[in-house]
Parts: structure tokens; C-alpha cells; sequence
């Protein structure tokens, strides 16, 4: 790929930590990437932080610094396979540091551990976690996942254990606008000041966001070099941006996908479904979507909807995309055509609003447990019935009804 052709934001990466714009708390002088590079003591990582904060630009900078092989995977679509070729490589590599038995030549100095950069590492089911386990442990390769999910969630305990949790944040505004110029340096542009407030507005802490739409705009108004905020704007309207997962348009298809299912619409749940499976969106996250639903719309009328959802759910985390879509195709159409009753949910949050009314009302002696003489003596579990139509309320609310009875 020519220099040109490249997106800005890969133009302009940083090479070393002086270059690094972002993350003091972690690159700062005597913090702990800071001193894992001064040290050369590169151990297991995960970085976890929203789009576009320096993740992956991070771990290339740990590797440049250390004078370790670099091997980049996502997983989106990289698998074991993948996995096992990096970790064959690896090992012929350092082999070439092992003493041979008929020589009498001392051995070369063993070659340091190869970084394995895993983008995404959130998208790699359990067995594909595991199947990194071994490598880590025996320091064939050195793991750096990149994830914006929680990775006391995505991240098998056992890989989460051998590896240190770094969180990246949100790039300030003053981070941007310094990122944003080192761009224009690039492209041999100037903005308006109002141009560069909208970008730093426009990028939501991601650097990404505001690069590439300072790039489009830059390609789609040349040779002008003086940008105004008018030709952001217009470049914006054109360009066909993609689905991000961070920004609007994430939570609109979410939305759009649950109205659907909630009318009964199979189309157009398919379709927006489509839309988020198309544009990348984490297949675990609209399988949780779809668990909620299940008892939040359909609830009683067809209780067996959360057990679908469920699966659905399970299946998803054991096989991932491309396969994964057909399984929230088959939950998708299943949920849509279920007969739908808020009843469970809705009279959940009636009782939930009079707690927060009420407070903690007294409990019911009859209802009370009763583990000691004491409380026997008290009245605790005193004239309670297994089967009984009393009103088992605090006194202060009997004869309240959340759940309709007919």
C-alpha cells in the first residue's frame, strides 16, 4: 500500500513514546508502561479502552522500543490457525539461539520472546482463549490483547490471570486537537478554529474518528489547503460513514432492531440485524440484547423465549462469527414472532417504585425466618402456612395489587 493510500491515522502513528500523545498515567515518566520499556521487562497485557486511544499503537511502541519481533492478529477473523503459524515461526526463530551439540562455537545469545498483538481479543470464543494458554506459558510468544469490552467479562479467567489489565482512556480534547494538528502538518492543510472545535467534538475521545474525516475532507476538497468548518460539514453529509460501534449510530440500530422484534416486524428486525452483523458489531452484544428482550417483552406469554435467547446467547460465545449469525438469525426470527406481555416486567418496577416510596416496611412475623429459640419466642415463622391465599404483604400494603390478575 502506497504512503498515500494509507489512512492519515496510520501516517501519522507514533514510533516511539516521546511521539505518544494520550495515557499519561500509563507512558508517563516512572508509570508502568514507562518502566516495562525502560526495564525491558515486556510481560502479558491487556490493554481495554474505547476506539481509537493508542492501543494498538501502543503495543507496536513496546515492541519497536524492546527490539522484539512484532506479530499482529485480529480477532475478527483470525483463528488457530493463524494463531499456530506465529507460534511455529517464533519458535524457529529463537531455536536459531540454541547451542549446537557438534559445534564448538559458543551459542548466540537467545533471542527475547516475540510480542503477539491480538486486536479485539474479546472476539476469540473459550477455546480459542485457551488455545493461547500453553504459548504464554512456556514464553513462546508474549500476549498484548486490545479490547474495548470489559475483560473481566471477554477474557477466559485462566489467560486473564497470566496477563496485567492496563485501561487507556478517552483522549482529552486538548489530546485531540494536538493529534489534529500533527495531521495538518501531514496533509499540508489549515483549518478554522471552529473546523478544528468540530472535529475535537466530532472525534468523542476517539483520534480515529476525527482523522479520518479531516482526511476525507482534505481528498474531496483538493488542492485547497484552507479547510473551513462548512467543508467538514458538507464532507460529513457525503461521505458514507461507517457503523461505528461507539457512536450513534450504534445505538439507533439497536433500537431499530428491538422495536422491530417488539412489533412483531420479522423484515425488519432480519434487516437491522443485517446492519449490525454487517458493520462488525460484537455478536455477544446482541445476544445480551436479545436475552433482555425475551423477558422484558415476551415474558410470561411464552416463558420458553428466555430459554431460546439463552441459547442463542451460548451459541454465539462458543462459535463465533462468521457461523454465529445464523444463530442470531434463528433467535431473531423466534423472538419476533412470539406473542409479547410486558405484565412480569412492568409489575416488577410498580413493586420496585414503592419500595423507593415506602422504604422497608415491616416483614410479615409469619414470614420471617426463625433459626434460633429467640426469634421462635418472638413470633418469627409463627402461623405460617406453605399453602395460603393471606395477603403476605407488609401490613401498611395489603390489598395492593403490581401484577394483573386478569
Amino acid at each position: 500500500m502506497s504512503q498515500a493510500s494509507r489512512p492519515l491515522a496510520d501516517r501519522i502513528r507514533p514510533e516511539s513514546l516521546d511521539e505518544f500523545i494520550g495515557q499519561e498515567h500509563l507512558v508517563g515518566p516512572g508509570k508502568p508502561i514507562y518502566q516495562v520499556i525502560k526495564n525491558n521487562r515486556v510481560h502479558s497485557m491487556i490493554l481495554w479502552g474505547t476506539p481509537g486511544v493508542g492501543k494498538t499503537t501502543l503495543a507496536r511502541i513496546i515492541a519497536h522500543a524492546t527490539g522484539r519481533p512484532f506479530y499482529e492478529l485480529s480477532a475478527v477473523s483470525a483463528g488457530k490457525d493463524d494463531v499456530r503459524q506465529i507460534v511455529e515461526r517464533a519458535r524457529r526463530e529463537r531455536s536459531g539461539g540454541q547451542r549446537d551439540l557438534f559445534s564448538l562455537n559458543e551459542p548466540e545469545q537467545a533471542k527475547p520472546s516475540p510480542i503477539l498483538f491480538l486486536d479485539e481479543i474479546h472476539r476469540f470464543n473459550k477455546a480459542q482463549q485457551d488455545f493461547l494458554l500453553p504459548y504464554i506459558e512456556d514464553g513462546t510468544v508474549i500476549l498484548i490483547g486490545a479490547t474495548t469490552e470489559n475483560p473481566s467479562f471477554e477474557v477466559i479467567p485462566a489467560l486473564l490471570s497470566r496477563s496485567q489489565v492496563f485501561v487507556l482512556e478517552p483522549l482529552s480534547e486538548a489530546n485531540i486537537d494536538q493529534i489534529l494538528r500533527r495531521g495538518m502538518e501531514k496533509l499540508g492543510v489549515t483549518l478554522s478554529e471552529d473546523a478544528i472545535e468540530y472535529l475535537i467534538n466530532y472525534a468523542g475521545g476517539d483520534a480515529r474518528q476525527s482523522l479520518n474525516l479531516l482526511d476525507a475532507t482534505a481528498q474531496l476538497y483538493a488542492p485547497e489547503t484552507d479547510i473551513s468548518l462548512q467543508r467538514i460539514k458538507d464532507t460529513l453529509q457525503s461521505k458514507h460513514l461507517r457503523y461505528d460501534k461507539q457512536a450513534e449510530e450504534h445505538f439507533n440500530t439497536i433500537s431499530a432492531f428491538i422495536k422491530s422484534m417488539r412489533a412483531s416486524n420479522v423484515d425488519a428486525a432480519l434487516y437491522y440485524l443485517a446492519r449490525m452483523v454487517s458493520g462488525g458489531e460484537d455478536p455477544k452484544f446482541i445476544a445480551r440484547r436479545m436475552v433482555i428482550f425475551a423477558s422484558e417483552d415476551i415474558g410470561i406469554a411464552n416463558p420458553t423465549a428466555l430459554v431460546v435467547a439463552n441459547a442463542v446467547f451460548h451459541a454465539v460465545e462458543t462459535v463465533g462469527y462468521p457461523e454465529a449469525q445464523i444463530n442470531l438469525a434463528h433467535g431473531t426470527v423466534y423472538l419476533a414472532q412470539c406473542k409479547k406481555s410486558r405484565a412480569s416486567c412492568d409489575s416488577f418496577f410498580r413493586a420496585l417504585e414503592e419500595v423507593e416510596r415506602s422504604g422497608n416496611l415491616p416483614i410479615p412475623l409469619k414470614l420471617r425466618n426463625a433459626p434460633t429459640r429467640l426469634m421462635k419466642d418472638l413470633g418469627y415463622g409463627s402461623g405460617y402456612e406453605m399453602y395460603t391465599e393471606d395477603d403476605l404483604l407488609p401490613e401498611a400494603l395489603h390489598g395492593k395489587k403490581f401484577f394483573p390478575t386478569s
